[in-house]
């Protein structure tokens, strides 16, 4: 049985602000089913500790280079048998609400210190050390939070193999020299092949230039991560790695998003019964004020408001559109400036546009049920779930060709629809006239509804199990474990 130590710094549900709380919830579970002994290491948030309920000591030992005690609390992953080790130190880790920044949307001043603290616990607890009696065969560490680990067990003669996925690499982790020199690291880390980065630390070289495999979240993000477009400066140490880089397409949960059984829709259907997803149209059109117009395409976006998911495309695109027939409804929170330009739109449209600013699962869910199209024009995509999310409901997606997106939508022609392929609208180029001239593609085809019926139910075919995911990294796991690194 391999032992694998998953160090993170979220795992839904006891912390998520992301994609990367996501995986760190469904995969263990995944991994853990295929037959490993996995234990996720995450910090004892605040939150985290009333979400996981009755917890109990494991250890506690001394960490020297951070001057802290610190205690590792025992847990289950809520709904799994995944244990779970809670690091608790209050000092790093008691404060409520988001884990990285505080409530002005500023990153806390100690994040350095909070997360190299996790690294070094993760590191000691991966090698048997501080009186542990289990020790990790792999080591498996997730964006710059956990990078330092791969750097620190390289330091070790006898350590078990480590993994380090990038989820987004425009998070990278970078802070002052003087940073690293207060964290005590050992001085042969600070050279342009190991932290040091333009005169600064970077967290995340940690990961891509010491672990034995270096994995993304969608084999096309691994190309792209290679070039100086999607590289953020970090292409030249990731194209010098590529023979240990590989992209691995994150999973869904395929039994909260299904449109058959999902508790948060009010019309249950399948590909057998697709013509009750209008009556999710209907509920929702009405939720959000807009007119009951059953054959008007309902076009849906849940998406963070920041430039990375292309709001100002959209925002630039709609004028473009107005001769056009469509409704959209948008969920979402970000960037004020985004969030001011949305409610204007709301209430300039017409009643055609109605925009939920923030994040409510339920109308998540009823937006993926009840949209005919759905839209992620991101510039970036490491891999993207809302598009798995829509396929699944019949919900069309139209994206941009990046990432994960390139890898999961199939553009419609006249080939793809003939090969019974198609299932959403794919377009090159992060421009408003790129995004219009796929939006009107799309509406075109809405129009031709045996056409649109067979694009929506190839997709609803389509599979993302997360078993799919853990079986791929299995593979991995094993080959690395047996020392062929």
């Amino acid at each position: 049985m391999t032992r694998i130590l998953f160090p993170v710094s979220e795992a839904y549900p006891l912390m998520k602000t992301g994609g990367l709380g996501d995986v760190a919830g469904a995969l263990p579970p995944a991994l853990k089913a295929l037959g490993a002994d996995v234990r996720i290491l995450m910090p004892a948030y605040r939150d985290s500790l009333k979400r996981a309920g009755k917890t109990r000591k494991r250890i506690s030992f001394h960490v020297p280079e951070h001057d802290a005690t610190v205690t590792l609390r025992e847990t289950k992953l809520p709904g799994t048998e995944v244990r779970v080790w809670l690091l608790d130190f209050p000092p790093a880790f008691d404060r409520s609400g988001n884990p990285y920044h505080d409530e002005h949307g500023r990153p806390w001043r100690d994040n350095a210190y909070r997360f190299a603290l996790l690294s070094r616990v993760a590191a000691t607890v991966a090698l048997g050390g501080a009186g542990m009696k289990w020790r990790a065969d792999l080591v498996h560490c997730h964006d710059w939070q956990t990078a330092l680990v791969p750097a620190l067990l390289a330091q070790e003669p006898a350590r078990p193999a480590t993994v380090f996925t990038i989820h987004n690499l425009a998070y990278q982790g970078v802070f002052p020299r003087f940073t690293f020199d207060s964290l005590r690291l050992p001085e042969s880390l600070w050279s342009p092949e190991a932290l040091e980065y333009h005169g600064d630390m970077s967290f995340i070289k940690g990961g891509i230039a010491f672990a034995d495999l270096v994995t993304t979240v969608s084999p096309r993000y691994a190309t792209e991560i290679q070039t100086p477009a999607f590289g953020h400066g970090l292409d030249g140490l990731l194209r010098h790695r590529a023979d240990r880089l590989i992209g691995i397409l994150n999973g869904i949960d395929e039994t909260s998003w299904d449109p058959k059984t999902d508790p948060l829709i009010r019309h249950h259907y399948d590909s057998h019964s697709f013509a009750r997803k209008k009556g999710n149209k209907a509920s929702l059109q009405k939720e959000m004020g807009l007119p009951q117009e059953p054959e008007i395409p309902l076009i849906g976006m849940i998406s963070r408001l920041a430039e990375q998911k292309g709001i100002d495309l959209v925002l630039d695109a709609l004028p473009q559109l107005r001769d056009q027939s469509w409704q959209l409804v948008i969920l979402g929170s970000g960037e004020p400036d985004y969030e001011a330009s949305l409610r204007r739109l709301a209430r300039t449209s017409g009643d055609r546009v109605a925009v939920r600013i923030g994040y409510d699962e339920s109308l998540a869910h009823q937006i993926e049920a009840g949209a005919d199209l759905f839209l992620m024009p991101s510039r970036f995509e490491p891999c993207g779930l809302n598009q798995m999310y829509s396929l699944r409901f019949g919900t069309v997606p139209v994206v941009h060709r990046v990432g994960g997106l390139a890898d999961t939508v199939v553009d419609t022609e006249d080939a793809t629809i003939t090969a019974g392929t198609a299932t959403g609208f794919v377009f090159d180029g992060a421009t408003p006239t790129a995004l219009v001239s796929a939006v009107s593609r799309a509406i075109l085809y809405y129009e031709q509804k045996k056409v649109w019926r067979k694009i929506a139910l190839t997709g609803m075919k389509q599979s993302f199990s997360w078993r799919t995911s853990a079986e791929q990294y299995m593979h991995h796991y094993r080959t690395l474990s047996k020392g062929q690194r």
